[in-house]
């Protein structure tokens, strides 16, 4: 007989994932449109050495929204964990522990990027207008580094104190300031890179002021103390996010490693072809990234309600779902690519055609990402930080040949292919990984059955 759910959660488990996912789907998706936005504005207002600029500042910011998610996420496990023990003076120290996590790597991060943020851009080969339009938004995301890490944790901790509906409104408020700025400061007031990393950041403030006021609202099932900074969760929380931390690493570092290769074996033309093939990859990375996150809060729950039948259900759902859309979005683009181009580049004919190379090539994969971000997630969700770090780790290591040798066989085209290859590639060793994890979860909850079963016999 299965066992009951507990009433936090609906009986179904399609209804419990949903429940989170479609939330936070809508968050990703919303918070996306900050980087999305950004290159729309960019593209009209500024151009190509724009884009090209914009997407050297990536790699960069990547980092901070890596310490976002490792606080986010990490602490967001941990609240959950403890929410299904019914522990709640830990809910409380979680929720204290992650916003202290948030302000100190904040102004660590501050300090790093403001010292050595122009050293970072000269090694992805910024030339001198690239490297000009580039520091004009990396300095000022730069101050404000600590706004940025709350703006993607503090959401997630909201949502994983049941509250996904308001999680989502508060990025979505975000969202909509940072379009209207966006157009007033790049459009009518011409401040160029600059207005972008403003409108993002005062957007992002925003967001954070929501998310705080919540905290301290009746809504609240975890109520904000400032004296309950707890040690050994904040080790656990570093421990659960550190995959996350990782992955940014890896995105950063794939992406400022591709920067360097375009400018190298291209010009300033395919560098921002590639940042449109990422703005339009990005939409699907963020519903896919949206999508698993739904996943760790039942999928936590259950583990610590020791519902193991529901954890394998509810991945089974989420690998179906997140697979299946990648393919559908890679037919999509390689059907019309170039209106897709053209939302970006407008009128400009030759990074029209690099781009849509770059979409027939780069982007034939791309469903594997969503499957990897959703092994990582899983292994967050069900304690396995290890395995978690793996994933995030072996994604990034296991590119580093392709992108060594593909460019010197075939130029841009081998810079555009290294991607899809490596993920495949990796996929062929993540995918019994997690089949073996559920294969256990599975064996346990039949032993546990098996011993329900005896015991009621024996009474």
């Amino acid at each position: 007989m299965q066992t009951e759910t507990p009433s936090e959660l609906p009986q179904s488990v399609a209804r419990a994932f949903w429940r989170f996912a479609i939330p936070s789907i809508i968050a990703m998706l919303v918070s996306g449109l900050y980087q999305i936005i950004d290159g729309f504005f960019v593209g009209r207002y500024v151009g190509s050495e724009g884009l090209a600029g914009i997407n050297m500042a990536i790699p960069l910011l990547g980092l901070i929204m890596g310490f976002g998610l490792l606080i986010g996420m990490g602490g967001g496990s941990v609240l959950s964990q403890y929410r299904g023990e019914k522990n709640l003076l830990a809910t409380q120290a979680t929720l204290t522990t992650s916003l202290y996590l948030a302000i100190s790597i904040g102004v660590l991060a501050s300090l790093l990027f403001i010292t050595f943020g122009e050293w970072g851009l000269h090694l992805q080969g910024a030339t001198e207008s690239t490297l000009a339009l580039s520091w004009q938004y990396v300095e000022i995301m730069s101050y404000g580094a600590f706004i940025s890490i709350g703006a993607s944790a503090m959401p997630m901790l909201v949502r994983n104190d049941n509250s996904p509906n308001l999680a989502t409104l508060f990025i979505v408020v975000g969202a909509l300031l940072n379009i209207a700025l966006d157009y007033l400061f790049l459009g009518p007031l011409g401040m160029g890179l600059k207005g972008a990393a403003m409108a993002t950041l005062i957007a992002q403030f925003a967001t954070c002021v929501l998310c705080l006021r919540y905290f301290t609202s009746p809504q609240a099932k975890t109520v904000l103390s400032l004296n309950q900074f707890d040690k050994h969760i904040a080790k656990r929380i570093t421990q659960l996010g550190a995959s996350n931390l990782v992955m940014f690493i890896y995105l950063s570092f794939i992406i400022a490693l591709h920067n360097r290769l375009f400018m190298e074996y291209g010009n300033t033309t395919q560098l921002a072809a590639f940042a449109i093939v990422g703005y339009l990859a990005g939409c699907y990375y963020f519903f896919a990234e949206g999508l698993v996150s739904g996943l760790q809060p039942p999928v936590s729950y259950y583990l610590g309600a020791k519902q193991y039948q529901r954890i394998i259900q509810t991945v089974a759902l989420a690998f179906a779902v997140t697979v299946g859309s990648g393919i559908v979005v890679v037919i999509v683009l390689n059907l019309f690519p170039e209106w897709f181009t053209r939302f970006f580049a407008n009128t400009d004919e030759s990074l029209i055609a690099a781009t849509k190379v770059g979409i027939r090539l780069h982007l034939m994969a791309l469903f594997l990402d969503g499957f990897l971000f959703m092994a990582s997630i899983y292994f967050v969700a069900v304690g396995k930080g290890g395995q978690a770090l793996f994933v995030s780790v072996g994604n990034m290591v296991v590119q580093l040949p392709f992108l060594f040798i593909l460019p010197r066989l075939w130029g841009v085209e081998g810079v555009w292919l290294s991607v899809p290859l490596s993920n495949i590639a990796f996929t062929a060793i993540v995918v019994p990984m997690l089949w073996i994890n559920l294969k256990n979860l599975m064996s346990q909850h039949h032993n546990e059955r098996k011993q329900a079963m005896a015991l009621s016999n024996a009474r």
